[in-house]
């Protein structure tokens, strides 16, 4: 699976639209390490399912490898079809701490009736959900804060974390942040020289994201290792948003640790 991905990206398909180069390209065990070196104490090894009769499969790797890996979140994800709740309860049973679904690659309406059910559970078992529902890097049919938007007026009790801070449609997730108690952002590409010339965060939009991450909800994300620039970046371009040592110190670390409390 990570030589196909691996090769969408080389390809530059139309989901993606330009060059991708990926920098980190080492088997499993060296991904980890460098994660270690880089001074990393708590990541997730998100997969999300793009079509029907994968994600259990997914979800029995992703949670075997973090039951193997100290520190890496347990982690799942589903799609519309029947069974979903029986296999995402299946994961949640085995432990599963956060969620990935991918609206643009799976090109599914989240608001379908087959995923109802799934809502709920996990609205009532609290585990966030990431979700990467801007439309960037080029719209889909499902995409945009409208969507996800509907979802969680109807399971206002539902966390989920807007992956790359809703790029491009920034103004309109950080609103659904503003209004939902469980409703964040992270961070992953966004604000970086690679997304800034695609999609720039406005400059205007920064306090809101400074208040944002003072209140626990903009978390640390890097799409490690499928990224064309060194880890680094990502928080080189975070510092040079100049919110303050107080954000960064939230953003990279306390406000991770509130959502997911170490266990022993």
């Amino acid at each position: 699976m990570q030589r196909r991905v691996w090769a969408h990206f080389d390809e530059a398909g139309p989901l993606i639209g330009r060059p991708w180069p990926i920098t980190y390209r080492g088997d499993e065990q060296e991904r980890v390490a460098i994660l270690r070196g880089l001074g990393v104490t708590m990541f997730s090894a998100l997969a999300y399912a793009h079509r029907p009769g994968m994600a259990a499969e997914l979800n029995d790797w992703t949670l075997d490898f973090a039951a193997r890996t100290p520190g890496c979140l347990p982690s799942a994800t589903f799609f519309p079809e029947p069974g979903v709740e029986a296999y995402a309860g299946k994961a949640l049973d085995r432990g599963t701490r956060i969620w990935k679904l991918h609206l643009q690659v799976g090109g599914f309406d989240p608001r379908v009736a087959e995923l109802e059910s799934t809502w709920g559970m996990l609205a009532e078992a609290g585990t966030p959900v990431v979700v990467h529902a801007g439309s960037g890097p080029v719209p889909a049919g499902f995409t945009g804060p409208g969507p996800i938007g509907e979802v969680l007026a109807r399971h206002p009790r539902l966390s989920v974390i807007i992956a790359h801070a809703g790029a491009p449609e920034y103004a309109g997730f950080l609103e659904l942040a503003e209004r939902h108690e469980q409703v964040r952002l992270d961070t992953t590409m966004a604000f970086t020289d690679f997304f800034e010339e695609m999609a720039p965060f406005p400059r205007e939009l920064r306090p809101r994201l400074r208040d944002l991450g003072l209140a626990g909800k903009v978390l640390l994300g890097s799409d490690f290792p499928n990224i064309p620039y060194p880890y680094e970046h990502q928080l080189e371009s975070l510092a040079r948003l100049d919110l303050g040592d107080a954000w960064m110190e939230a953003v990279c670390w306390s406000n991770a640790h509130a959502l997911f409390p170490p266990r022993g």
